[in-house]
């Protein structure tokens, strides 16, 4: 992933445009099975007219889109059956380091937020033998979605690619908040649901708490860049 001061590519907030990575590479890239995958980013960018024309790029949808995957017993489930709620929504693939340091931290702000009435639901865009056998050592304590084309097909119903991991943040009406692409930290994982909440309660309006997140992604990743930079040098 790119470095976290990198923050224009690192989160989106309202209807910021993804191009969008093929289905077919996503299997070639995936035949190849890296242990330490190199992830890209897509950067949001505007769209030029040629791609808009050849449907190359896509908008960040502005309500939680109608997906339907399997879940891990095999059984067909809406997306939207788990809005209405404060809800984040977690892509990911099990040969995608960033992806598995997150877990532990989705598990534990999921017991954490219960009283908030959220939920977390992950989206594994991989293999579907591979998941389960991955989640038999590495336990989610979170509903779990999988899909390999119709996973992928899934993430550009977000308007992304293969930026894997990312999150979405979902309010109770089924309006998006914020996409954050890359790494989840717990940071920005409570401040985002904190906001849900500021909705919920009429505290904030969904543009002003995607402003609020916006503005502390960015001093987030930031304050990460500047304590995981070298300091000087000691003077000779």
């Amino acid at each position: 992933m790119s470095q976290p001061g990198s923050s224009a590519a690192r989160y989106i907030v309202g209807p910021l445009v993804i191009l969008l990575a093929g289905a077919g590479g996503f299997f070639i890239y995936k035949s190849m099975r890296p242990e330490t995958p190199v992830l890209t980013e897509a950067p949001p960018s505007s769209p030029t007219p040629a791609e808009e024309s050849a449907g190359l790029a896509k908008k960040v949808p502005d309500t939680l889109p109608d997906i339907t995957l399997a879940d891990v017993t095999g059984k067909p489930t809406r997306l939207a059956s788990f809005g209405g709620r404060p809800l984040m929504v977690n892509f990911w693939a099990t040969w995608c380091a960033p992806c598995r340091r997150e877990i532990p931290l989705l598990n534990k702000i999921r017991a954490e937020r219960k009283a908030q009435n959220a939920e977390i639901v992950g989206i594994a865009v991989d293999f579907r033998e591979d998941v389960l056998k991955f989640t038999q050592k590495v336990p989610l304590h979170y509903p779990l979605l999988i899909g390999e084309e119709d996973g992928l097909a899934a993430a550009e119903a977000f308007g992304m690619g293969m930026a894997f991991p990312f999150s979405i943040f979902v309010d109770s009406q089924n309006r998006l908040l914020t996409i954050k692409i890359g790494e989840l930290h717990e940071d920005e994982a409570n401040f985002a649901f904190d906001r849900l909440r500021d909705i919920d309660n009429g505290v904030l309006s969904r543009e002003q708490a995607q402003a609020a997140v916006a503005a502390a992604f960015q001093e987030m990743a930031a304050a990460r860049a500047r304590s995981e930079s070298p300091g000087p040098p000691p003077a000779s």
